[in-house]
């Protein structure tokens, strides 16, 4: 159907009050509890417009999508009111409609009283759907609202520009986190290091995060990690017309769970490479005699393009950011006062401009140099001088962010495994959430000879075939391997059966290594090179020896310690002919809840 054959069931559902609401509950991982609701609204099921998106669509073509939101709102509240449900209600609305007449406070706070909720049980929460904004009007709007007591919350932060942009105008109470930088956190350093950057800007304005779209338990753990505190999605409940007011038992069993979760590490370095080239966002330009009629024309063609360049000849002269064609025709007369006068009249004719050669780190230096406006509302690129695109703030933030966690990684560049600072950083979040784990140090006996005798490129791949055996063996949400160098590795285990595997890995590492050996050294047990002092000794083949330390909170509260300690059973476990594992005795009594089965008295050979 068209939208005109679509309006009069549009009519039909506000005029009759034919809205579902559903709600989604809003968890706090720090209680424990629901600390309330998103109603999320329906047409009727036997509706056209039964889909929200076909609903809201339909509304905004005929102007009628205030009224729409407030029925939305008014369903909403009677149902929350009904069902008793215990939190706050997120109750969703265009900023369109926010700025509407008839959402002024009184009306609010009339519509509360009449189904017996208090404005500190609702936030309104903003969705950003439309190109033209006036922050100063929502600002109003929103103080207004705060001043009644009642909070705001915006929607899908990272979905687009215009969200961060509302989240510094309008200064929310909640923030919600869009669930694509949510979906697979677990496997994603990149998603990590961007709700990590969210949070601590959040902490900064006064906000509360909030983590949307989470589906599976390894995702609700990195949260949790992370200090996100409230989360939302179909692992903690679905939307339904009577929702859950319990979490499932998985969430709480998450919650309660000792176990501190394993980040993934980026792949590569390549980032410590980026120019602003990687940032470039082809966009049209206009020449500086372009009549600013046409660029809001070109504005409204393009509503997530924040900015247009002005031109001569291919060289950048200025640019024209989306608020300061807004503000300048929003008015009454806008258009008859302004339409034909040139774009360059109000055009910004010192913006940054920067060559796409210029690295990431001088381009941030330039931004904040620049000010707030280099940030929130772009700059210029250009090849050899002439105009090649626009780059915006929230890219350069993306980006940068991206190199940070490069940078920090100091990755083995062989094996591809984290190397001395995530594993410092991992073990430092199991010492501080005080869990009980066990520090493993790998290393590899007899491999300066080896490393003689068949070259460096051979003892790569022992070094390999060791790490390969390291990730086959251990479990990837519990167990953080890392990488120390050379022929050394450590992994930090939180699984209870970390004694079978570590045994399971010495008999695999002497079994498959043999292939990486001469059968004639092999059958002779070793092979002949020069020692230390230079004079040809008897080498036996490459073993395994593994170093193992129970850490618990009463005995180790530093880095410093745990390695030390480790470093001493790895040394004691080298005395002993052959692959072997020496376990420290000396916290075994405390070490032996973690295990399921007796540890051995003695080391094993």
């Amino acid at each position: 159907m068209s939208h005109d054959e679509l309006r009069p069931h549009l009519e039909h559902i506000l005029e009759n009050a034919r809205l579902m609401t559903l709600l989604q509950p809003v968890f706090d991982l720090v209680e424990g509890r629901m600390m309330g609701y998103e109603a999320l609204s329906r047409g009727p099921s036997n509706s056209p417009l039964h889909a929200p998106q076909a609903l809201f669509r339909v509304a905004e073509q005929h102007g009628m999508l205030a009224a729409l939101d407030w029925a939305c709102v008014r369903m909403a509240l009677k149902t929350f009111a009904q069902l008793d449900l215990s939190g706050r209600l997120f109750v969703n609305m265009s900023p369109i409609s926010l700025l509407d007449a008839s959402f002024a406070p009184d009306a609010m706070l009339a519509a509360l009283d009449q189904v017996g909720l208090t404005s500190s049980q609702v936030v309104i929460e903003i969705t950003e759907n439309t190109a033209a904004l006036d922050y100063g009007d929502l600002r109003q709007a929103v103080s207004l609202l705060r001043a009644a007591g009642i909070e705001v919350a915006i929607d899908d932060l990272g979905e687009g520009f215009s969200s961060l942009r509302l989240w510094s105008e309008l200064k929310p109470a909640f923030v919600k986190i869009d669930k694509h930088f949510i979906a697979d956190i677990h496997q994603d350093p990149h998603k990590i290091q961007f709700v990590r950057s969210i949070k601590q800007l959040a902490e900064g304005a006064h906000s509360f995060v909030i983590a949307e779209g989470v589906e599976n338990v390894s995702e609700l753990a990195v949260l949790k990690d992370l200090g996100i505190r409230y989360a939302q999605g179909y692992l903690i409940g679905r939307p339904s017309p009577v929702p859950i007011r319990l979490p499932p038992r998985e969430v709480l069993a998450c919650l309660q769970s000792g176990t501190v979760s394993v980040f993934p590490t980026p792949r590569g370095r390549d980032g410590l490479h980026v120019s602003a080239g990687k940032l470039v966002m082809p966009a049209p330009c206009v020449a500086p005699a372009t009549p600013s009629q046409d660029v809001l024309e070109l504005m409204m063609l393009n509503p997530d393009q924040h900015a247009v360049a002005v031109v001569d000849n291919g060289i950048p002269v200025g640019i024209i950011h989306r608020p300061a064609v807004l503000d300048r025709f929003i008015g009454l007369y806008g258009r008859e006062l302004y339409g034909k006068k040139p774009c360059s009249d109000f055009m910004d004719a010192d913006p940054l401009i920067v060559d796409k050669a210029t690295r990431m780190t001088e381009l941030s230096e330039l931004v904040v140099k620049k000010g707030k406006t280099a940030f929130t509302q772009g700059f210029v690129i250009t090849a050899e001088g002439r105009y090649l695109g626009l780059g915006s703030g929230f890219d350069l933030m993306r980006e940068v962010t991206e190199m940070q966690i490069v940078a920090a990684r100091y990755a083995n560049p062989l094996t591809g495994l984290p190397g001395n600072v995530p594993i410092q950083e991992h073990m430092e979040r199991l010492l501080v959430n005080e869990q009980t784990f066990v520090t493993a140090y790998f290393d590899l006996d007899h491999f300066k000879p080896y490393n003689d005798v068949y070259g460096f490129r051979r003892g790569d791949n022992i070094i390999q075939l060791l790490a390969r055996i390291l990730q086959e063996s251990c479990v990837p949400e519990l167990d953080f391997i890392g990488h120390i160098g050379g022929d050394d590795f450590v992994v930090l285990f939180q699984s209870l059966d970390w004694e079978v595997r570590c045994h399971g890995m010495l008999v695999r590492f002497d079994r498959e290594c043999l292939a990486l050996f001469n059968p004639e050294h092999v059958e002779a047990g070793g092979y002949y090179s020069e020692d230390r002092r230079g004079t040809m000794a008897f080498h036996t083949l490459v073993s395994l020896s593994i170093g193992a330390v129970l850490v618990d909170p009463s005995h180790f509260h530093q880095y410093q310690e745990v390695a030390r300690a480790a470093s001493e059973a790895k040394h004691l476990a080298k005395r002993i002919d052959g692959s072997s594992l020496f376990v420290d005795q000396r916290r075994m009594p405390f070490g032996r809840r973690l295990a399921e089965e007796p540890l051995p008295e003695a080391d094993c050979a």
